[in-house]
């Protein structure tokens, strides 16, 4: 009996030790979560340019998968079809609600909205617009860039550089 009572006692104990570990830090847990989900859902790869009114065998139309028209000044990007879900998806039309990511390369950050989707060429996982490759690669020769893409929640984001010293938080 006495024995019994004894191991009762020691689980008692080791669970009472064990969940008061997360009451402790719940700040720190809920910060670690969401560090781990914004991990997670990073992407990287190589990106290229593309531009529909240069000429070649991929030159493509004006328009994008969103419905709307292709603009080399805006800070626009397609991403691999097989992405399509990770960004909340790239709709047409009255369906279409603007996706946003944070693209990352060689301590330069952008958010780019994602407005169109595409095959791409193997081991790519975005095409930048025009606007959005001269800030990564301003002369454009070097044609292919190594990059992290982190998928924004939400639709009020700015289209843009970020300052170097500027955080973006994934699940603003």
């Amino acid at each position: 009996m006495v024995v019994r009572m004894g191991a009762a006692i020691g689980v008692v104990t080791i669970l009472v030790v064990s969940s008061s570990s997360s009451f402790a830090r719940p700040s720190d847990q809920n910060r670690n979560k969401q560090d781990a989900a914004a991990a997670s859902h990073a992407i990287v790869g190589i990106a290229s340019e593309y531009n529909p009114f240069h000429p070649g065998y991929r030159e493509g139309g004006p328009e994008t998968a969103s419905g709307e028209r292709y603009d080399s000044s805006a800070w626009t990007a397609a991403i691999q079809t097989d992405l399509r879900d990770k960004f909340g998806g790239v709709r047409y039309g009255k369906n279409y609600r603007p996706a946003y990511a944070l693209v990352t390369s060689a301590h330069k950050k952008v958010i780019v909205k994602i407005n169109d989707v595409g095959p791409l060429e193997p081991g790519r996982v975005i095409d930048l617009n025009e606007q959005t490759m001269r800030y990564f690669d301003p002369t454009l020769e070097r044609g292919l860039i190594h990059i992290k893409i982190t998928p924004l929640a939400g639709e009020g984001w700015s289209a843009g550089p970020i300052a170097e010293n500027r955080n973006i938080a994934a699940n603003d």
